[in-house]
């Protein structure tokens, strides 16, 4: 069942009228659908019955703590990228030996804040950050449980952006360097080797990288079983993409398919990290149109979004439909739909046909809940919007509209400026 539909012309999100909402809350907002992020949730969990696995959502895509509260109420562990999102998960009830730390850039806090809670393993990026692991658990006195991200070379077919398992790439070491990387980490005193992991992209609309990048895991674990080392957790990433446009992704159960019959006669347990295809189509941007403008070559729509409110049209020339909140005719105009930020690259989409949209008409930008408000930014000190939640015919806000004091909070005068 689909959460974003239409009754009589108005769109609702579950059982709640978002012209409602608007009213109520203000716009620009995001809104999440609660029945649809379980609903995700289980589709892809279920999908992988019958290994051995553990989920952890990605929270980069959208580290909401109503989000990320729910995820944990339905099994979810967690991948992370920062301090913050470790703190974020832990507040949000996540077990810590449910968590699992990626990214290339650890800082030294940072570690030593995840060796502290007890996280599950650390996807080491680089020899140089397993030597820091080391020299940081000691210290602290703790065994620090790692997997080497093993970069595979292995083409997504996905935007170059987010693209993370190529030879160019910035994350993770090739095979041969990270069969070194395990016969060094095995001589370290304070590291204990339990997993391999690879991440190659995301928005993937394919199965097939996804196949090419497990055969290459499973070889290289092979390898290493033979030099005695034994590898319990093997990490897929995530990277599975969703429909924003055009596109077919496939289904959980397709994906799920692939790895689960490659994993079979292995003892290996499986640790998959979904973002997108979690929370992408379970949220949206409302905005409403403020001016029509036309020039001698454009129609121009000025809505209150910006850019720093959802940056993937800017970053990425990334596709998101837009909705009128309420029909009021069938006519259409192909126009720019643009924010009110001083960038010429300010805009939610270009020459696209949308709604004949008029001063004050509330407009939906959809599939807009995965690197949406995380993504977002007080550029031109643009206030960043509130988020809410729905569920069935109740909405709540989840994160309040910031204010003109939130602004300025934490700056300081230094008292050499003669004021």
């Amino acid at each position: 069942m689909h959460h974003f539909t239409y009754h009589q012309n108005e769109l609702y999100c579950e059982d709640v009228p978002i012209k409602k909402i608007a009213k109520e809350v203000g716009t620009p907002f995001y809104i999440y659908s609660y029945a649809t992020l379980k609903r995700h949730f289980f589709a892809f969990d279920k999908a992988f019955e019958g290994i051995k696995r553990l989920v952890c959502y990605s929270a980069k895509a959208n580290s909401n703590h109503a989000i990320l509260t729910l995820l944990k109420s339905l099994g979810s562990g967690l991948d992370i990228v920062s301090g913050g999102e470790l703190y974020r998960g832990l507040k949000a009830g996540i077990s810590p030996d449910r968590i699992v730390y990626s990214g290339v850039g650890k800082r030294i806090d940072e570690i030593d804040y995840a060796l502290e809670s007890g996280i599950l393993m650390f996807n080491i990026e680089s020899l140089e950050e397993l030597d820091l692991i080391d020299k940081r658990a000691g210290l602290l006195k703790k065994k620090a449980a790692v997997a080497i991200r093993v970069n595979p070379d292995v083409d997504p077919q996905t935007h170059p952006y987010i693209s993370t398992g190529l030879k160019k790439n910035k994350f993770g070491i090739d095979a041969k360097t990270a069969i070194e990387g395990y016969k060094a980490a095995r001589a370290l005193e304070n590291i204990k080797i339990i997993g391999i992991d690879c991440h190659i992209g995301s928005q993937i609309t394919q199965v097939q990288p996804f196949k090419d990048a497990l055969k290459s895991l499973k070889s290289l674990v092979t390898e290493l079983k033979k030099i005695g080392i034994e590898i319990k957790y093997l990490d897929m990433g995530g990277g599975l993409g969703i429909t924003y446009d055009d596109e077919s992704p496939p289904h959980p159960d397709e994906y799920a398919k692939v790895i689960v019959e490659l994993l079979k006669e292995t003892d290996l347990q499986l640790i998959l990290e979904p973002g997108r295809v979690i929370v992408g189509n379970a949220g949206i941007l409302v905005t409403r149109a403020l001016f029509r403008k036309t020039s001698s070559v454009k129609e121009f729509i000025i809505v209150d979004a910006g850019m720093n409110d959802l940056l993937r049209p800017t970053l990425y020339d990334a596709f998101h439909a837009i909705w009128p909140v309420v029909k009021s005719g069938d006519e259409f105009v192909k126009a720019d739909v643009v924010g009110p930020i001083c960038e010429s690259s300010d805009f939610l989409a270009v020459d696209r046909n949308v709604s004949d949209f008029k001063n004050g008409d509330l407009l939906a930008v959809m599939s807009a809940g995965a690197y949406g408000f995380a993504m977002s930014s007080n550029y031109c000190s643009r206030l960043k919007v509130a988020e809410v939640m729905v569920r069935d015919d109740r909405f709540h806000v989840v994160t309040k509209r910031q204010d003109y004091e939130d602004l300025i909070r934490g700056e300081s005068t230094p008292p050499f400026i003669n004021i």
